[in-house]
This record gives C-alpha cells, sequence and structure tokens, in this order.
C-alpha cells in the first residue's frame, strides 16, 4: 500500500492563540470506517462530532501527529511561515515516511521535497486523510483554547477559540491584550506564556 500523508491546519483565522497543524494516514479500512461515522472537513462539524471522530481515529489505530506554532512564532514570523513550519514538524514526527504528502492549500511546505507533495486547495473536503487531518488539528487547538480560557478568563476563548467575534472584541475593549493575542495581528501587547497541561508538548 502506497502511504498517503495528508495534512491542514486550524487556527490561521484567530487573533489569539497557535496555529495547530496535523499530519495523518489512513488506511482504506480505516478511511471507509471513518467516512461512514461522518468524517469529513473538520469546518462542517460540531465540536461534538469532532471530538468522537478524533476518538474512532485513536480506537482505529490512524498513525497521525501534530505540531502547534504558538502566538510569538506567528508574529516573529508570519502566519503563513509559522503554519508551514507546523506542517513540516507534523509531517517530520510520523513514525511512517509518506510516499506522498497531500497538503489542503495552494503552497508547498519548504523543506520537503516537492515531488512528494500535492498541493490541493479545499483538500479537506476532499481527500480522507486530509479531512482526518483537519478534524484532529481542529480538535487540538480547540482543546488547547479551552484550557488558555481557565488561564486567561473573561475573554471566552473556551466559545470563540481566538476568532475575533463581536463577544471577542468587547473582552478586549474591557480587559485589554491576554498574553497570548497575536502582537502582529492586532498590535496587542504581550508578556510570555506557560501552558501548564498536557498539551505544552504541541506547542512551540
Amino acid at each position: 500500500m502506497r502511504v498517503i500523508a495528508g495534512v491542514d491546519e486550524a487556527g490561521r483565522g484567530p487573533i489569539a492563540g497557535p496555529v495547530m497543524a496535523a499530519a495523518a494516514i489512513l488506511t482504506p479500512p480505516q478511511f471507509r470506517a471513518l467516512l461512514k461515522e461522518g468524517l469529513n472537513d473538520s469546518k462542517k462539524l460540531n465540536e461534538r462530532t469532532r471530538e468522537r471522530l478524533f476518538a474512532r481515529m485513536n480506537e482505529l489505530g490512524v498513525v497521525w501527529r501534530a505540531q502547534g506554532a504558538s502566538h510569538r512564532r506567528i508574529d516573529s514570523t508570519n502566519i503563513l511561515r509559522a503554519t508551514l513550519w507546523a506542517m513540516s514538524k507534523s509531517i517530520a514526527a510520523l513514525p511512517l515516511k509518506p510516499e506522498l504528502i497531500v497538503v489542503d492549500g495552494s503552497v508547498y511546505i519548504p523543506d520537503i521535497d516537492k515531488s512528494t507533495q500535492r498541493v490541493i486547495p479545499k483538500a479537506d473536503g476532499k481527500i480522507p486523510s486530509v479531512m482526518a487531518a483537519s478534524v484532529i488539528a481542529k480538535t487540538l487547538r480547540d482543546r488547547i483554547m479551552r484550557t488558555l480560557d481557565t488561564l486567561y478568563p473573561g475573554y471566552g476563548f473556551a466559545s470563540h477559540k481566538g476568532y475575533p467575534t463581536k463577544e471577542h472584541r468587547r473582552a478586549l475593549d474591557t480587559l485589554g491584550a491576554s498574553p497570548i493575542h497575536r502582537l502582529s495581528f492586532g498590535g496587542y501587547s504581550k508578556t510570555p506564556i506557560k501552558i501548564t497541561s498536557g498539551e505544552e508538548n504541541w506547542l512551540s
């Protein structure tokens, strides 16, 4: 069987928190089982369904790895470079070397041979392994944002996950910026953050 890894990200649009990338490899039985259970682009699924699918992937033994890029990396490089860095790290961490890497989007991942990559816009709604990566990245990032909500209460991170909603903007007007807001996205001042839960291994 040809080893194909799907790669996707979650969290490019928020103004706070990390961007998360994930790489996933599915066997034919695994993707058939997951498709029957509703696997799709994570944006088309609610949080409960994503959590259920993520748990099912782990039950099925899906091979995956994830890497987050912190708000500090995003601000020091830019969101695209931080995202591609996280994608590259997630692929490098896979226990199997993929023969083909399918990337959601239109930009090749640096430091990986282009001949082994296929960049496909909206692949997260077309390619099962990319759908899986999309769900993994989104699920892990949401968990991190729920943790950050307990560390920085009042901003509503657990509900809006750092996206610039009206609720989030009102909290910023009232409280000012938290240490995890992205300076390059809105001119917010920050101080270093320390994650105290198990998610710290996913961020850099």
